[in-house]
């Protein structure tokens, strides 16, 4: 382990000890949340109300140093309260580019299927481009940009469901879950009367931030484990339960994420394990199930943990 990365790899470890103490009982959830971060990718968060998707959005932006917008996606929500517009000013005589929500490090789209699909692609856009573009001008995003994306899967009136094109821009898909009861209990009792985000305290800066993320992709990968990746995806596409496989952009966020992981462990180099970690989060959410699958009881990740144990592992 050289110098960098164990400095690297310090801080990292401090900065989840330090979201976990608002987040109780999530330590892999924040890991998968820093990883996805360190990788330049984006997350969606998949659960019901109440189990602390905004506050660990807003945890993560103060311990990170970064810039945090919430933008609350209703029916009403348009694309350019996203990206921005152009407003003309009388005293000046001319347009003037007003900042969208985009226009931050850290932005929280809450309850993001509930949005115009004009909305989402919007932010989509900004997702996968770094910029936005009002009336043919591109106005870069801050460096680094995150989005976390919130859906709750319970409720289906007046949503729009991302479709497996837009799934397919995340990174991968967490749910946070309820917390165990001595947990819960931890998270009332020091609820009353103080809030633990009063105290979060921040850890990095985001040109540190940005220096980690490029060190993150210097981590090296070898040929045959550049192999393994796409073995693994190419899988997925002939699976017989499975009527939509994997894509060549999950192959790339497989190959992003397993250096984060190996970067957050403390190596310079990606071995296998470091893959097999992260396949799972990172495919499920962009292959389909066929119905007679769903119908026997399969998910999409029993039917990928079965391509991890059947795909031949190279001797690194």
């Amino acid at each position: 382990m050289n110098e960098e990365i164990a400095a690297g790899r310090e801080k990292l470890v401090l900065m989840a000890d330090e979201i976990e103490k608002v987040i109780v009982g999530k330590r892999q959830q924040i890991v998968s949340l820093l990883t996805a971060l360190l990788s330049g990718g984006h997350v969606l968060i998949e659960d019901v109300p109440g189990t602390g998707k905004t506050t660990l959005a807003a945890t993560l932006a103060a311990v990170c140093g970064l810039s945090f917008k919430r933008a609350q996606f209703t029916p009403d929500i348009m694309a350019s309260d996203i990206t921005g517009f152009n407003m003309y000013n009388r005293q000046n005589e001319r347009f003037e580019f007003k900042e969208g929500l985009a226009m931050c490090n850290i932005l929280l789209a809450d309850e993001i299927n509930r949005a115009s699909p004009k909305t989402q692609s919007a932010l989509l856009e900004a997702m996968e481009e770094g910029n936005v573009t009002v009336d043919g001008k591109s106005y870069p995003l801050p460096d680094p940009f995150f989005v976390i994306a919130t859906q709750n899967p319970t409720g289906f009136v007046g949503t729009y469901p991302l479709p497996e094109a837009q799934l397919d821009r995340f990174s991968v898909r967490l749910s946070l879950g309820y917390p165990q009861k001595e947990e819960e209990i931890r998270i009332i009792s020091e609820r009353h009367g103080k809030n633990p985000f009063e105290d979060v305290r921040t850890l990095t800066n985001p040109d540190e931030l940005k220096s980690i993320i490029k060190s993150v992709g210097d981590v090296f990968i070898e040929d045959r484990i550049y192999a393994y990746i796409v073995d693994l995806v190419s899988a997925t596409r002939r699976q017989d339960e499975l009527a939509l496989g994997a894509s060549t952009r999950a192959a790339l966020i497989v190959s992003k994420m397993a250096q984060a992981t190996a970067y957050i462990i403390g190596r310079s180099y990606v071995v296998p394990e470091d893959v097999a970690a992260v396949f799972v989060s990172v495919t499920a959410h962009r292959v389909v199930l066929k119905r007679e699958a769903k119908l026997a009881g399969q998910t999409a990740e029993k039917v990928l943990y079965g391509i991890l144990k059947r795909t031949p592992v190279p001797v690194i």
